[in-house]
This record gives C-alpha cells, structure tokens and sequence, in this order.
C-alpha cells in the first residue's frame, strides 16, 4: 500500500519481479519507487515477499545515534503497522530476526525486487481467514510471529529461480 504521505504522487501496484528504489517523493516521507520512473511510487500490498539487494540501511536515529544503520538482513515481508492511527506512517517492513522498520526510515536509493505477493483468497471463506490472521497479527508482538513467518526465507534471489 502506499502510506498516506504518499496519496498525492502518482502510483501503481507492484507486480512479481519488480525492481523498486527506495525513494524521497518531496513529501518528507520514503517509499517505494519504480526502477524505470523514478517519480512513480510503487504500492505494495502486506505480506509481499521483498528482497534488497545489499543489506538494509536505515537513516541515523535522532536520539539513538549508536543504534545500528545497518540492518543484516537482504529480505523482509512488507507490513502495515498502527492503522488504528490516523496521522501515523503504516507502511513498515519485517525483517527475519522479527524486527520492524518503518519504511520512512530507510536510506535513499536501495533497490528491492518484489519476490511474491500475497496469495489472493478464491472463496468467501479464504477472505474471512486472511481477515482474522491480519487482526490476530496487529495484537501479537513480532517475537512471537518471527520464528513461524521466516523459516527459509534467507535464500537469494537466484535460489527462488
């Protein structure tokens, strides 16, 4: 999804096999932006499979100027956190060790491939499920979802092919 900062930019939904670069759109707020047009941001819907192409760097924290810029991860599950909050930034990324970045935080001009999207419920009854796993997952901690959510997923982008 695009986070709300991001409304006023023209935008499209990202497909498998996009390559996206993390990007300052002039609204003070990061996204994603489409490799080919970089004024184009990229909409990534929660629980899409994402993997960068060197590790994660995230902008300087203001108050924790020790806390770690680098995060030793190439891939992550994008996320929509605080949607009960209105003026808050949703979109995030989870990476394996069940740590959650937002999105805005990251460094300008890291490039990320769209490994998978999430499945697409057939039935009414597939609908409701993925509803209730979306609620559950806003009321249990990352600690308690990373070791299920990331078995295998440190593989390369070769390895997926």
């Amino acid at each position: 999804m695009c986070d709300y900062s991001l409304h006023s930019i023209k935008s499209r939904p990202a497909k498998i096999g996009d390559m996206m670069t993390t990007r300052d759109f002039g609204t003070g707020r990061r996204g994603f932006a489409a490799s080919e047009d970089l004024g184009v941001a990229v909409c990534v819907l929660p629980g899409t499979e994402l993997a960068f192409a060197h590790e994660v760097k995230r902008l300087p924290a203001r108050l924790w100027v020790w806390h770690d810029q680098v995060i030793k991860h190439t891939t992550a599950i994008f996320r929509q956190i605080n949607k009960e909050k209105m003026a808050a930034h949703h979109d995030a990324l989870e990476f394996p060790d069940g740590q959650i970045v937002l999105l805005t935080s990251l460094s300008e001009g890291q490039q990320a491939t769209v490994l998978q999207l999430p499945a697409e419920p057939k039935t009414a009854h597939e609908a409701e499920v993925q509803r209730r796993v979306a609620s559950i997952e806003q009321t249990v901690t990352p600690e308690e979802i990373a070791p299920l959510a990331f078995r295998g997923h440190e593989r390369s982008v070769s390895d997926k092919g």
